[in-house]
């Protein structure tokens, strides 16, 4: 590895003998460490914010449900299908919500309450902002939480 030398300091203060400012090199190692902190910056970057909009649709399992889980399901399919697709499988508009991001130890059901009644800033997925849902009644807010844990349930997000 090739071992720096250190500039000779002139005793004008640091301007060159012809009184211009001394030229300030950037070394190899430093150049690629700052490139490769760019690449890494602009890698996380697209990872967050970047990247299409593409379907987030994936396959999803709906077992036999509790009367209440179907309740909840009604609610689902009046309110919450436009964006989060059939059978919380996700969609182009909105994230699946059988996926391990949703699950009880990282999204308890009152957090279900929160982005239901006061909506829910981006904060996994690239849709953007999610707005309250006033058209979910206050009694509806149970069952559709059953509906959704019902479903994890049956795909493995419990």
């Amino acid at each position: 590895m090739p071992v720096s030398k250190k500039r000779k300091k002139s005793d004008s203060g640091g301007a060159s003998q012809n009184g211009t400012a001394p030229k300030t090199v950037i070394h190899r190692s430093t150049f690629t460490t700052m490139a490769g902190i760019a690449v890494a910056l602009g890698l996380v970057g697209w990872m967050i914010f970047g990247g299409d909009s593409k379907d987030a649709t994936i396959k999803v399992i709906v077992p036999d449900l509790s009367p209440r889980a179907q309740k909840g399901a009604q609610t689902f399919e009046r309110v919450c299908m436009k964006c989060h697709g059939t059978n919380l499988a996700g969609s182009k508009n909105g994230p699946p919500l059988v996926d391990p991001f949703y699950r009880p130890g990282h999204h308890a059901d009152a957090s279900f309450v929160s982005a239901i009644t006061g909506g829910v800033r981006q904060h996994h997925w690239k849709f953007g902002p999610m707005p309250s849902q006033p058209k979910v009644k206050g009694a509806e807010i149970a069952d559709l939480i059953a509906y959704i844990r019902e479903v994890q349930q049956a795909n493995g997000v419990f």
